[in-house]
């Protein structure tokens, strides 16, 4: 695997990233057009990305962060049939590189279903591993999304 980082994606990139992100994240958290998408991305300020591409450029996973109230805020998105293998490590050690401290929103539950019908299994342990601080007093409780804040400090 190989990556890449970015500031903007291209108009392919984000194709690729909206088919990653609608296969892998809960169905409800689904954009149903590369537009809707774009307009999601074009409200967050001072992006960055880092892009996991295999060896047939197939974007496979995908980091991203922006600004949000004046902190750092990141999400991450990777091949359920690539997880366990190191990658979301990998991906955050080289974010970690250049980052002070992350927060980000993660589903602590395994109630929800991915488009294709199996279950999403929170990767809370995936991030408590990873050096980040489960904030249970901040929540996030909407009709789509039930997450608890995570956050990391160099």
């Amino acid at each position: 695997m190989e990556f890449i980082k970015l500031k903007e994606l291209s108009k392919t990139n984000k194709q690729e990233v909206l088919n990653l992100w609608n296969n892998e994240y809960p169905e409800k958290l689904n954009y149903n057009t590369l537009e809707d998408f774009e307009n999601y991305l074009e409200n967050l300020t001072e992006q960055s990305h880092i892009l996991m591409i295999n060896e047939t450029e197939e974007i496979k996973g995908w980091y991203f962060d922006f600004i949000r109230e004046g902190e750092k805020w990141f999400a991450i998105v990777i091949d359920s049939k690539l997880q366990g293998k190191g990658h979301g490590t990998k991906i955050l050690k080289i974010a970690k590189e250049k980052e002070i401290d992350l927060s980000g929103w993660v589903i602590d539950h395994n109630s929800d279903r991915r488009r294709n019908g199996e279950i999403y299994i929170s990767p809370i342990d995936f991030y408590l591993k990873n050096g980040f601080k489960r904030l249970d007093k901040n929540r996030l409780e909407l009709e789509k999304i039930s997450a608890v804040r995570i956050k990391w400090r160099k």
